[in-house]
């Protein structure tokens, strides 16, 4: 079972130039501790439930650079890109980028978009569900495109990159994570182009994860692809109080419910003392701090037949 964290909310107690220092501290702990990859959501506003919209917010890109800076073996994407935001090729080199001076540790973590009321607010484009999807797919495959190495054009229905040139090459291909649940749109993309999914922790006894991990293995049956080489990632908190003891027997009754990655949200900023919970739950599931290798190291290989 691997933990990691999804640093969400940036409302610490410290003046604004403080900021960058408390950052970086938390994610060396965080490393220290043995969690797996740091994830930032892909938001300018802050989205969190709960939240002030005006609160704190920083860009993921830009701050997944500083947290490469900051690092040396933790891994680093977002939770989740919007696809339609930013244009394609420029945001393969991004990720592309960011593996590069990572030393192989970026996710390409992406989906099709949800806020609408952020991409009015921000003056984003958010065309149609069906469009998202469409470009999210067009997005998957123009970043193969661009990570096999491959010069010629490459003409989609929404883009069209004349010579899609990415030099230097990742040092390890990103692995894909594609975020949401749906049955008939996203989980068919996991198991064409993905290495990893992320569910919902829904309190329902699992019914849900259930249902969508066959949901997932049935999209994986309609192309030929084995589900043992996708990823399960499961976003959850960690529960108020929740001691180290209960959430590592927490992690082990998801591990047996078929999750292998558990992406923690915090209650709030993430502090000292909920780092220290965390990192004591790892040593009681076994996860000593991962080393360069092992941080980066997926559980499933792009199968690129798989997905033709």
């Amino acid at each position: 079972m691997k933990i990691s964290i999804a640093v969400t909310r940036y409302s610490w107690d410290v003046p604004i130039d403080g900021l960058p220092q408390r950052l970086a501290r938390v994610a060396r702990q965080a490393e220290a501790v043995g969690v797996d990859t740091i994830w930032l959501p892909d938001h300018l506003l802050q989205m969190e439930p709960g939240a002030a919209v005006d609160e704190p917010m920083v860009e993921a890109y830009t701050t997944l650079g500083f947290l490469a800076a900051a690092t040396e073996r933790v891994g680093l994407g977002t939770m989740v890109t919007w696809a339609s935001i930013r244009p394609p090729g420029l945001l393969v080199k991004v990720v592309t980028s960011l593996d590069v001076l990572s030393g192989g540790r970026a996710w390409f973590g992406v989906g099709a978009g949800y806020r609408g009321d952020e991409a009015a607010m921000m003056g984003l484009p958010f065309p149609p569900t069906p469009e998202r999807f469409a470009r999210l797919e067009e997005l998957l495959q123009i970043a193969d495109h661009m990570w096999s190495g491959r010069h010629e054009p490459f003409q989609g229905s929404y883009d069209q990159l004349q010579a899609p040139i990415c030099s230097p090459l990742p040092v390890r291909r990103p692995r894909i994570l594609i975020g949401g649940s749906g049955e008939k749109r996203t989980l068919p993309l996991v198991a064409r182009y993905a290495d990893a999914c992320n569910l919902f922790d829904i309190p329902d006894g699992g019914v849900t994860l259930r249902r969508k991990l066959d949901a997932l293995k049935a999209a994986c049956a309609d192309v030929g692809r084995n589900p043992g080489d996708i990823e399960v990632t499961l976003s959850s908190r960690l529960a108020p109080g929740e001691s180290p003891e209960a959430f590592a027997d927490r992690g082990t009754r998801l591990a047996g419910d078929g999750v292998d990655h558990v992406v923690l949200i915090g209650n709030g900023a993430w502090a000292e003392p909920a780092l220290d919970v965390v990192g004591r739950a790892l040593e009681l599931l076994g996860r000593a701090p991962a080393g360069p290798a092992e941080s980066t190291t997926s559980l499933g290989t792009r199968r690129k037949a798989s997905r033709q």
